[in-house]
């Protein structure tokens, strides 16, 4: 029997690491929203403002991070990533100053860098061609996952043991599965351990490289320069940071606007609910994803997302509010999951780790106002309302965006420059 291809391993590491990151990344930031403000006396502008702290030094490493897997591999990356996170995460209780609560946040950001998105594209990217849309959404099941558990773990964690406790217990876990990944599991290249990308032959022998749908593979080498010169590039940056805004603004929230309509277990629960439906959609888009046009794919999702916050805003019963935070649920993983894989599959792999670095820096960039701006709405109107509306308009743009961006042929690749 033929060995199952070494690919899905990186795979099956990739969704670990993901699952970590999120859980303590992502969807822990509107836990310490919560903590730090309950416990901490800290105020929901001051800590909106430290996470968007963590997303925007995240994302100016986030080029950086490219570079170093493209040239070296990944596993120092997210060794150092996974000791980041277990650090802020660690320390963040302790915290009674703003200069630490600044502080902490900047090693979470770090630690989010190196195990982002981003991240998890550039080790792919070498492992896969036909199937990149399979492992790409496979890998950021992970996602979904730290959702589903990762926000009821830490909320049940502060209730039973209080959050200083609840942050060792969860830096620990974070040590204990990244570095032993990093160390023994991940790998740079196929051909370093004598096979090919999807474990076949060379790609286009047999049909077996062909194109998904929506644009042909792109095997050639761009430079940063030429690709922001490019419509598709462009277009991506903006929908993406404009949806990413809406999305983490929301997720550092969700708890909070949550709690008046369902109480904090009730908002621990649509959370998780929103966590089980993301799992859905990210399944669906895996199953699926090598087929579409993942342009048009994207355009829909980002239409859903709007339809989604805005009734939250206009409908805020409890029922109403735990149907939505679903739907929504169902657009959030495939959000974070078709960036990567438009610029995978526009731009190819071998330009993946700089072109999406660069992607991922302005998205994140954009999407690091999303906390901030979803708090200072809230203390400016008293009500979380003004902002989902907002998100909702914002959403409807991106997917206009998105699929302006596909309306042109992308040139020829060209060196890097």
């Amino acid at each position: 029997m033929k060995p199952m291809f070494y690919g899905w391993w990186i795979v099956a590491a990739c969704t670990l690491l993901v699952t970590i990151s999120w859980s303590l990344g992502i969807f822990g930031m509107g836990v310490y929203v919560y903590a730090l403000t309950d416990t901490r006396g800290f105020s929901i502008g001051t800590v909106s403002a430290g996470v968007t702290t963590a997303f925007v030094f995240s994302a100016l490493l986030m080029v950086s991070v490219g570079r170093a897997i493209t040239r070296r591999g990944p596993r120092l990356v997210v060794a150092t990533g996974g000791l980041a996170m277990a650090l802020a995460v660690g320390l963040m209780p302790y915290c009674r100053e703003l200069w630490q609560l600044y502080a902490v946040f900047l090693v979470l950001g770090t630690g989010m860098a190196c195990l982002s998105t981003n991240t998890v594209g550039s080790t792919l990217a070498p492992w896969f061609e036909r199937f990149q849309g399979r492992a790409m959404s496979t890998a950021m099941l992970g996602g979904s996952i730290g959702g589903m558990i990762g926000t009821p773990l830490l909320v049940g964690g502060i209730r039973l043991w209080g959050f200083q406790t609840t942050g060792l217990i969860a830096a620990a876990v974070a040590l204990m599965v990244i570095w032993p990944l990093a160390a023994f599991v991940l790998k740079t290249r196929p051909q370093d351990i004598g096979e090919n990308p999807d474990g076949l032959g060379p790609v286009g022998i047999s049909g077996e490289g062909a194109a998904p749908p929506g644009q042909p593979f792109n095997s050639g080498a761009w430079g940063l320069r030429k690709a922001l010169a490019t419509r598709q590039f462009r277009s991506h940056a903006l929908a993406f940071g404009l949806g990413l805004m809406v999305q983490v603004g929301f997720v550092s929230h969700h708890v909070s606007i949550a709690i008046p309509a369902l109480g904090v277990s009730g908002a621990a629960s649509a959370v998780f609910a929103a966590a089980v439906a993301a799992f859905v959609g990210r399944l669906l888009l895996a199953r699926y994803a090598d087929y579409l046009d993942v342009r048009r794919t994207g355009a829909g999702v980002l239409l859903l997302a709007a339809v989604s916050v805005a009734g939250m805003a206009l409908f805020p019963g409890p029922w109403s509010l735990m149907g939505l935070s679903i739907v929504y649920g169902l657009t959030m993983g495939n959000v974070t999951t078709l960036a990567p894989m438009i610029i995978r599959r526009e731009f190819g792999a071998a330009s993946f780790g700089v072109v999406f670095g660069l992607a991922a820096t302005l998205n994140q960039l954009a999407m690091s106002v999303g906390p901030t701006l979803f708090g200072v709405l809230r203390e400016a109107f008293g009500s979380y309302g003004p902002a989902l509306l907002l998100g909702g308009l914002l959403n409807v743009l991106a997917a206009l965006v998105i699929v302006w961006g596909g309306r042109r042929p992308l040139p020829a690749a060209s060196p890097a420059v």
